[in-house]
Parts: structure tokens; sequence; C-alpha cells
């Protein structure tokens, strides 16, 4: 019992300590998020950083081809 309570400890504190499951995220209300585990893929990038740069981030993602670039706000 003691190594049962132990793995499933272990199991559960990483999902906790990794924030999973994430059970709603602002992102998930883009159009077309739905498609993207079946043909496409979604690239966020959070601007809590503190060197993040609107223009130099919306100009590189458009510079490499970028089928559709959204803001999503909280």
């Amino acid at each position: 019992m003691t190594i049962l309570f132990a793995a499933l400890t272990g199991v559960f504190g990483m999902l906790v300590l990794n924030g999973l499951p994430t059970l709603y995220h602002p992102i998930y209300n883009t159009p077309g998020f739905d498609r993207a585990s079946q043909d496409r893929f979604f690239l966020a990038i959070e601007s809590r950083d503190k060197k993040f740069d609107f223009d130099q981030t919306m100009a590189f993602m458009q510079g490499l081809g970028a089928l559709n670039v959204e803001i999503v706000e909280k």
C-alpha cells in the first residue's frame, strides 16, 4: 500500500505542479483552434516576458508565412 500511495502521490503531484489538466485558456476560443491537432498546429506567444515586443513579434510571425496571426485577450 505504501508503494501504491507513493506512486499515486507522485503522479498527482506532477500533474498539479505542471498545471495539468488546463481546463480553460483564452486561446481555446480562437477560431480554428479545434482543428489544430488535426491538420495544423498553433504557436502561442505570451506577452509576460520583459523582452516581449509586440511589433517585432507580429513582423516575425508574418515573415515566417503564418496563415493567421491573432491577438487573444484574457
